[in-house]
């Protein structure tokens, strides 16, 4: 139980954090609503069309698709941090290195399955038409 006291702390912390900073937002700032402040900002462009409109479920795919494929190259973050100690055969030394004539292919070669498995999904995507907006 003791190992969870900092993740706790950083939760409590933050929340404190935004409740504070909403509170202190509203105390100190004068609202003075004017006509040009309550009309929709879009872009710094005047808005255009009704904002009920209906948008093309292609839209959406690629969108999502965007998400998906954004949040797996995420994942490369911590296979680079853990890369060396992954391409190690035996355990690294005290200065973290690993010993001569050591290294091996798993730390590259699970990130080249991943990658391949990424480029399957994304040539499947392609194929289905998931990306053309016509």
């Amino acid at each position: 139980m003791q190992i969870y006291v900092p993740v706790l702390l950083l939760i409590g912390f933050v929340a404190l954090n935004a409740v504070a900073i909403v509170v202190a937002s509203s105390l100190i700032t004068r609202a003075r609503p004017t006509p040009v402040k309550q009309e929709a900002y879009e872009s710094g462009m005047p808005p255009l069309g009704d904002a009920r409109e209906r948008f093309s479920v292609k839209f959406y795919m690629v969108a999502m698709l965007f998400i998906i494929f954004d949040i797996e190259t995420v994942f490369m973050i911590p296979w680079a941090v853990a890369f060396q100690r992954l391409s190690c055969a035996v355990p690294l030394d005290a200065a973290g290195l690993c010993a001569s004539g050591q290294l091996s292919f798993f730390g590259l070669g699970e990130m080249l399955v991943f990658m391949l498995i990424l480029v399957i999904g994304f040539v499947y995507v392609w194929k289905k038409g998931a990306l053309q907006w016509d």
